[in-house]
């Protein structure tokens, strides 16, 4: 598992405010549908991106098929796809980097690409690899004291 200094993920929470969840899911058992609602519930704006679910909604949120089609601004860009795809996702965010105004590449728990990592960071990207925003807001808020 990479390491992240706590300060970094801290200030990314902090900072961001809009977030195109890559990989969304209309199912309610898929941990990006949880992941979403969380981060809805604590004040982000989450843009769903999934090409199979464009134009629907999940949690009220409209679908986008891709991160070409999502209005800006979008602070981070979280990854919510196997490992595989993360390189091509990338790519597609730092092509829509500056429209979007991204700073942040985020891979969600288990996705680990530094292929992904190097085209974000060679971007000028903060990446953050193989962690979750619920998790690590949770971790911080204190909300995950009772697990």
């Amino acid at each position: 598992m990479p390491s992240y200094p706590d300060s970094l993920i801290k200030s990314i929470l902090r900072s961001v405010r809009t977030i195109a969840m890559v990989g969304a899911s209309t199912n309610e058992i898929r941990p990006s549908y949880f992941a979403m609602m969380y981060l809805l519930n604590k004040g982000y704006k989450v843009i769903p991106v999934n090409p199979g679910a464009a134009g629907k909604q999940i949690l009220g949120q409209t679908v986008y098929a891709g991160l070409k089609d999502v209005p800006a601004p979008v602070d981070m860009v979280d990854i919510f796809r196997e490992a595989q795809y993360a390189p091509d996702i990338a790519r597609e965010t730092v092509a829509e980097k500056d429209r979007l105004g991204v700073k942040v590449l985020w891979m969600q728990l288990g996705v680990i690409s530094t292929e992904a990592e190097r085209i974000g960071k060679d971007a000028g990207l903060t990446v953050i690899m193989d962690r979750c925003p619920k998790i690590e807001h949770g971790r911080f808020s204190g909300e995950m004291g009772w697990l």
